[in-house]
């Protein structure tokens, strides 16, 4: 049999800047009454991270360049916020009212760079926005670390955030940053149960466990940043997000 356990941690407080996330994590794991094994895989959302590496940015202070405002009047939006933006964008590939899809930095292609608003500051409302962390993938490997050394357990580390897809409608859980976790699982030369050797398939893991954490995360007012998965069935490697992104040479769409 196989089994997949999925539980989102309580009693996660509100992270500020500077929090540590190890800390965070063992007491809710502490909370929850039970102990961290081996094997297990944590699911964070990106906005905790971001949150504890400072990725707050006080609107006030930012200054729209001349392009950031054509941005803005062209996709209905708040000209400091296209000057984000802008920064954190290599590429501009689509714009309409309410929405630009960018590539970021980081190679993900997506809508408004990953720039977010929404339980961000609660002190300071829609005066504050929340950028990606600037490396996912050594974020989650700090927090690995960490809790191996707090610990003595080998996990893994996922970070997930919310992305729209461009055919179907929605948002759905995906990984930006792993540790120990495959980001993709390899299955060509495989065999299916009639003997054929499967020729293409690869699994996007990090992904589906990415989106399995953020049905119980939650998308409004849950509060539970933070799950737990136990009874992943891939063998825990070394890995990171770029093997989850398309290289463009093979994008047939742009």
């Amino acid at each position: 049999m196989r089994e997949l356990t999925l539980v989102a941690l309580p009693d996660v407080p509100e992270v500020r800047a500077g929090d540590s996330l190890c800390a965070l994590v063992l007491r809710a794991i502490d909370a929850w009454g039970r102990e961290l094994q081996s094997g297990d895989v944590l699911i964070l959302a990106q906005k905790i991270v971001s949150k504890a590496e400072g990725r707050t940015v006080a609107l006030d202070d930012v200054v729209p360049s001349a392009r950031a405002q054509a941005l803005a009047k062209a996709a209905d939006k708040d000209p400091r916020l296209m000057e984000l933006l802008l920064r954190e964008a290599r590429e501009i590939l689509r714009v309409k009212p309410g929405v630009v899809i960018v590539e970021h930095r980081l190679g993900f292609v997506m809508a408004n760079a990953g720039i977010d608003q929404s339980n961000v500051d609660p002190d300071r409302g829609a005066h504050t926005a929340l950028l990606l962390p600037e490396d996912p993938d050594a974020s989650a490997a700090r927090l690995r670390s960490a809790l191996r050394t707090a610990r003595g357990v080998d996990v893994g580390v996922i970070i997930n955030d919310s992305f729209g897809r461009a055919w179907r409608n929605g948002v759905t859980g995906v990984a930006i940053g792993v540790a120990g976790v495959p980001a993709v699982v390899d299955m060509v030369g495989h065999e299916d149960r009639a003997g054929r050797a499967l020729k293409v398939t690869q699994i996007a893991a990090a992904d589906e466990l990415a989106a399995a954490a953020s049905l119980l995360m939650g998308q409004a007012a849950e509060g539970l940043p933070v799950v737990l998965a136990r009874g992943f069935p891939y063998a825990l490697r070394e890995s990171n997000v770029a093997e989850l992104i398309r290289p463009r040479a093979q994008d047939l769409f742009r």
